[in-house]
């Protein structure tokens, strides 16, 4: 229903929201981690908010134009720009320009876009519009927000980050803040913390583990996915699917987490979509948090990137011919390797190598958003009916990135909503693939005769 939905949306000219009171003109490193060349791109995220009676005399668009400008004085790093040194390393000039605010309205109500508000959205494009010049990672503003009050007197909230200064608890973390300050708090309750020198490489840089999400490796066969004929669709995943995925989980391994599961089993049902050469290496990326595998953790309010894309790797006819569980134990493996040590070397490589890109090459990479708290933020109208990424496949290289989003469908159940982007053709065997784990009733060790044809 809300994909064919077209509505009207009208914008005020984009302006510039500073801090409300004057703040320090510094310059401040990011950290080795931050400034990596993967993460050199802005990030969409939209929430979704219903009217609320109680505040029919507050312009969702004033109340959060301010709380911006005061919240910009504790964060006020984000009104600033980012400049390029030597070594390609990445500062923030704290200018206090300022933030990009666009004012909208849209004849459309809540209820238009359907039950199941999730990725992809209709005319996406309309409610967080690119302001022509803003989209740069340098020189550019860091965030650019848009608030579109809604013919119900509901209203959206779309924001853009630049994604080497937060990671997406990061970037929770600030929003949180606005919301706090449009409820009339005077401060955060969590007070930000800069501090990106805990995570910068050591002196000497020095490569204690091996980070295979960064080798070079060569699009031989071009296999990087081509932008043309992309389909966008998305996946539920709640108790019912789950559990189907489970019953191909082998006995030793039935303590992993749903995550695990999923990811094991998208990253197999998509290298058949795609159909590589079987002695091709696939690669899939998993986003760990890091914070609390530091000792001692990082400080309560840092909101840099701190995170790894953690490796997994074998042929695709490996992936293919194997079990479930092959992928399984892979992606376990990838998740638990992450620790300090692991992080200290991440940082020394972006040193030693010029902060290269992950590989995109055969590469699929996950990022699970279900507990980063997008749908907890609150401006004065309760949590947001949708909150978070607001499409799959965002980033340097379309297609490559899916996240899970926390979501409630129509029966009311808890489950994880997952935007794909692939070719059209992948798509149709990817759904195929899909169904095969979720509808046949078969035993884990038969193989769908999919895979056959299709190896």
């Amino acid at each position: 229903m809300a994909g064919s939905l077209v509505f009207t949306v009208r914008r005020r000219e984009p302006e510039l929201v500073s801090p409300s009171k004057p703040t320090p003109h510094e310059f401040k490193q990011l950290s080795d981690i931050d400034d990596q060349e993967g993460l050199r791109f802005q990030i969409p995220v939209i929430q979704f908010y219903r009217y609320d009676p109680s505040m029919k005399e507050s312009d969702p668009v004033k109340v959060i134009r301010e709380a911006l400008a005061e919240t910009l004085v504790f964060y006020y790093p984000f009104a600033g720009r980012l400049r390029e040194g030597p070594g390609r390393k990445l500062v923030v000039e704290c200018t206090g320009e300022g933030v990009l605010f666009i004012e909208a309205d849209a004849d459309v109500t809540l209820k238009q876009f359907g039950d199941a508000l999730q990725p992809p959205f209709p005319c996406w494009e309309e409610l967080l519009f690119d302001v022509p010049g803003s989209g740069g990672v340098l020189d550019c503003p860091l965030l650019l927000i848009q608030v579109t009050r809604l013919k119900c007197g509901g209203f959206i909230f779309a924001l853009r980050l630049n994604h080497t200064m937060s990671d997406a608890a990061g970037l929770v973390q600030f929003m949180a803040a606005v919301g706090e300050i449009a409820r009339r708090s005077s401060a955060p309750s969590i007070p930000p913390v800069w501090q990106r020198h805990l995570l910068n490489a050591r002196d000497p840089p020095r490569l204690t583990r091996t980070l295979h999400e960064y080798d070079e490796v060569a699009d031989t066969k071009g296999t990087i996915i081509p932008l043309d004929d992309m389909a966008h669709r998305s996946f539920f995943f709640g108790p019912t699917e789950v559990s189907a995925l489970r019953r191909f989980v082998p006995h030793h391994l039935s303590q992993c987490s749903t995550f695990e599961i999923l990811t094991a089993c998208l990253w197999r049902c998509r290298t058949m979509a795609l159909q590589p050469d079987r002695d091709e290496e696939v690669r899939i990326l998993c986003i760990v948090n890091a914070r609390s595998r530091f000792n001692p953790p990082l400080p309560t309010g840092y909101y840099g990137n701190a995170f790894a894309f953690s490796v997994a790797l074998t042929t695709a006819g490996k992936l293919c011919d194997n079990p479930l569980g092959y992928a399984l134990e892979l992606v376990r493996k990838a998740k638990n390797d992450v620790d300090e040590e692991y992080m200290r070397s991440l940082a020394d490589l972006m040193v030693i190598r010029g902060r290269p890109h992950f590989t995109v090459v055969r590469t699929y990479l996950v990022s699970d958003v279900t507990r980063a708290g997008f749908g907890e933020v609150d401006f004065g109208w309760g949590k947001a009916a949708y909150g978070g990424p607001a499409k799959g496949g965002v980033g340097a290289i379309p297609g490559v990135a899916s996240f899970y989003i926390p979501f409630k469908n129509s029966k009311g159940e808890d489950g994880i909503v997952m935007p794909i982007c692939l070719p059209a053709v992948a798509m149709e065997r990817f759904a195929k693939e899909m169904d095969y784990f979720l509808k046949e009733n078969q035993d884990s060790g038969k193989k769908s005769t999919f895979i056959a044809s299709s190896l």
